[in-house]
């Protein structure tokens, strides 16, 4: 098969929401219309042996949150998805962004009964920034929620995205009987089934079909008034306003129940972008290009803890990726080659020989890789879009076991590759400052540390108000900075100055002081080849 059509052939998307959604739910149901499990059940029961749910981590298990990312690859209708499921907590918002670089297009889910809760808004920001074709679907119209248009004015309001929907709700809560699928005038009559795939499609021929009165019987007027109010307010769908990020379509259902989910589903197929050029430093990159080249966009020590793997994830972007090849590492201006490439399916992961634009693979890494690291056959290149966000939570790292000391330092760095938190260090002392955006981020790291490097620690609060990188053309006026306020001066891993603000006020009496000196709110500036 040509490059051509194994770029066709691919969907690489991210499902995001905030916490409790059902976006784990509407995961695994993709996975059981793909046939990739037989199968479903909610994703904390003991009944079902789940190796394919996307929530792997132990604490991920405990606390019912998903906290890293996953991915997960199977066959839908000849197409080859590739789905990456996020971290729907805001405390883990940073993997999430990063995640959405990786992707081409996003599905959002909403909760109906919530309505668009503040994470989401935040998530919709980072696809407005680059773009991201978004469609969204309202869960849970089995329990009662917000009404549907009301829904629609609240996502267009609050997201500040036009909206079209192509799914309708027939009735919600203990009234909810199906949906009707605008977008070929198909309807699916409403039956709770949490473990199988829903029955087949009606086809009606329209809002004159006479089955529509046996079929719903008192619903059938409200749909045709639905329907009509539909088609008179929003303009008719253009796929091209989609994938260009203007216009979101809407889908409606209940992902527990199995139910819109195909209907979700078989139009993202026919109407989501196939893999995207991406931008580098130097120019733009196309998905066909001939010679490979990709991005590292998540870490993830301890996949399997039995194993104490280390994997980077990257995504492909140009070309076609095969085992055993020599590729090279731009940062580190070297050749490498990998031996065991795999895919992913949640925690199983096979061995693959090729891979090609949108899929991601796996390579295990001894320490090689950081987020952002570009692989390409030839060219030197530096992909853009990875950069880490000033933190909103300072705390110091504090030692509790002296005796342990090499493994706290390894758990440290490996689990800031992956992402998981910022290290900032002090010079004097050697003091380590772990920034992040929210308190469970803390409390992941002190049971990692504990339970993948036997390393223990408490974390001390430390009174920053956010993180600023440093840049400017005048070096002795930088230095000389750096000089007088030494007591708010940490680098960052890659051994960038950053200064530790206490206020806002600071900050802005800083930057007038010294307009000599940048200061960056993120580290984007540090992209280069």
């Amino acid at each position: 098969m040509s490059l051509e059509s194994e770029i066709e052939k691919r969907r690489t998307f991210a499902i995001i929401s905030h916490p409790d959604a059902g976006k784990t739910t509407l995961t695994e149901k993709f996975l059981l219309f793909g046939g990739a499990i037989q199968t479903a059940g909610a994703v904390k029961s003991n009944k079902i042996k789940k190796t394919a749910t996307s929530d792997f981590m132990e604490i991920e298990k405990q606390r019912g949150i998903s906290v890293a990312t996953s991915v997960m690859g199977f066959e839908y209708s000849e197409k080859q998805i590739n789905i990456l499921d996020t971290p729907g907590h805001k405390d883990f918002a940073e993997d999430t962004y990063r995640t959405l670089t990786a992707v081409d297009s996003v599905i959002l889910v909403i909760d109906c009964q919530k309505g668009v809760e503040a994470q989401t808004k935040r998530l919709m920001e980072v696809c407005r920034m680059r773009n991201t074709p978004v469609i969204i679907f309202v869960n849970k119209l089995d329990r009662e929620g917000k009404d549907p248009f009301d829904l629609l004015d609240e996502l267009e309001e609050v997201l500040q995205i036009q909206v079209r929907p192509l799914s309708w709700p027939i009735g919600i809560g203990d009234s909810f009987k199906g949906v009707y699928k605008l977008y070929d005038s198909s309807l699916r009559l409403f039956s709770a089934n949490k473990t199988e795939i829903a029955g087949d499609e009606i086809d009606i021929k329209g809002m004159d079909d006479p089955r529509l009165e046996e079929l719903l019987e008192d619903s059938a007027d409200q749909l045709k008034e639905d329907v009509e109010l539909i088609e008179g307010v929003y303009d008719p769908f253009d796929k091209e306003e989609y994938r260009s990020g203007m216009i979101a379509p809407v889908f409606f259902g209940s992902a527990i129940n199995n139910f819109g989910v195909k209907e979700l589903l078989d139009t993202f197929i026919e109407i989501s972008p196939t893999p995207q050029a991406r931008e580098t430093a130097t120019r733009v990159v196309h998905a066909n290009e001939k010679e490979f080249s990709g991005f590292v966009f998540k870490i993830h020590a301890n996949l399997d803890p039995k194993h104490r793997d280390r994997i980077a994830f990257l995504r492909i972007i140009s070309g076609t990726f095969e085992r055993n090849k020599f590729y090279k590492h731009i940062r580190h201006q070297k050749k490498m080659r990998f031996s065991n490439p795999v895919s992913f399916m949640a925690r199983e992961k096979s061995i693959i020989e090729v891979a090609y634009p949108g899929d991601v693979v796996g390579l295990y890494d001894s320490g090689n890789f950081k987020i952002g690291d570009t692989m390409t056959e030839k060219e030197d290149l530096a992909y853009k879009g990875m950069p880490s966000f000033s933190p909103e939570i300072f705390k110091e790292l504090v030692n509790t076991d002296p005796m342990k000391s090499k493994q706290l330092e390894k758990g440290v760095r490996q689990l800031t590759d992956e992402g998981v938190a910022q290290l900032f260090t002090k010079s004097v002392g050697n003091i380590k400052i772990i920034g992040t955006v929210g308190d469970l981020q803390f409390d992941v790291i002190q049971y990692r540390l504990e339970h993948e490097y036997g390393a223990k620690c408490r974390f001390q609060p430390v009174n920053y108000h956010k993180a600023f990188w440093l840049t400017s053309d005048d070096k002795a006026k930088l230095n000389e900075f750096i000089r007088l306020k030494h007591g708010n001066i940490v680098y960052d891993k890659d051994k960038n100055p950053v200064f530790l603000a206490q206020s806002a006020w600071i900050i802005k009496l800083e930057s007038k002081d010294n307009p000599e000196i940048t200061f960056h709110e993120n580290s984007e500036f540090k992209v280069s080849v």
